[in-house]
């Protein structure tokens, strides 16, 4: 079971290659400029070469779906949907928070919250069990306020991604603690693209569209 992993949700442009659940090679650039247009093929050239593999080999395309920026969704889907028509192989969908929070489970934490920087005051998030990874309640596009998650006030919470800048300049939370430089990551989508290759818990290539979360807004020219 070889899978190609493509992340394009943010500035974070990612690709790796796993067989069963073992990273074969992996690539990320972290741009300001979001370059997903520039570098998510040409990173796909290297990890198949870092993995000394052709593509003809690959048994499934996983995609971080989002939600994060709608032009890297946009151009990540783009790709996955060409590389699984070419190949003939299924497309795994996968929330992009979840790779935020899979290197963090089963640290000292009761819960962990990936935020996605969604402009002015909003973040993309979720609230995840930190102990086993598991969502506890559905992905939103919060906008942040003083008083956000005071429910959780007596919890031990890690904040992660570039929206807990946000977060950490707001929030009173006595047993909270940021980290705003993780990304979602393509080397992160491995385990949970594996459990869903072995369920065959595939997306319908066609139909398929990422995880906006928001309608896009573009801006109107004078």
């Amino acid at each position: 079971m070889r899978i190609l992993h493509l992340e394009t949700s943010s500035k974070n442009c990612s690709v790796a290659i796993s067989e069963d659940q073992k990273i074969l090679c992996s690539c990320d650039e972290v741009s300001e400029n979001y370059k997903q247009s520039e570098s998510l093929h040409t990173f796909v050239q290297w990890a198949l070469e870092g993995a000394e593999i052709d593509l003809s080999s690959i048994d499934a395309i996983a995609l971080g779906m989002g939600p994060g920026s709608y032009t890297g969704l946009r151009i990540g889907a783009s790709a996955a949907k060409g590389f699984c028509f070419g190949l003939n192989v299924p497309l795994i969908a996968i929330n992009s928070l979840d790779s935020m929070v899979e290197p963090f489970i089963g640290e000292d934490f009761d819960l962990i919250i990936p935020m996605v920087d969604a402009r002015r005051m909003e973040v993309y998030c979720g609230i995840y069990d930190a102990k086993t990874g598991a969502i506890l309640g559905a992905t939103e596009a919060k906008i942040l306020e003083n008083s956000s998650f005071d429910n959780f006030k007596d919890k031990k919470i890690l904040f992660v991604g570039d929206g807990a800048k946000k977060a950490e300049t707001l929030l009173q939370l006595p047993f909270a603690k940021y980290n705003s430089e993780v990304y979602p990551s393509a080397k992160y989508l491995v385990n949970k693209a594996a459990e869903k290759f072995k369920n065959k818990d595939f997306e319908d290539v066609a139909y398929f569209e990422p995880f906006y979360l928001k309608d896009f807004h573009g801006l109107k020219k004078n």
